[in-house]
């Protein structure tokens, strides 16, 4: 695992690490990222800082999920 912390992009305050998945050659694999921010005087304050592929709109829907059902 990584030996650096995440930080709040927004205030710079250490967050907590999370765990993701992501498909890769036909398997889930686990994806650590950051967690939300809990600085209740920061802009971002709660909400979830995401990895970039989930940013940029390529997330998958999980297994036995439909894109219809997140929507």
């Amino acid at each position: 695992m990584d030996s650096e912390g995440h930080v709040c992009p927004v205030c710079g305050q250490p967050v907590e690490t999370v765990v993701g998945r992501h498909k890769t050659l036909g398997a889930w694999v686990p994806v650590w990222g950051p967690g939300p921010c809990r600085n209740p005087g920061c802009a971002a304050y709660g909400e979830p800082a995401e990895p970039a592929a989930r940013a940029a709109g390529t997330a998958q829907p999980h297994p036995g999920e439909s894109a219809a059902e997140k929507s």
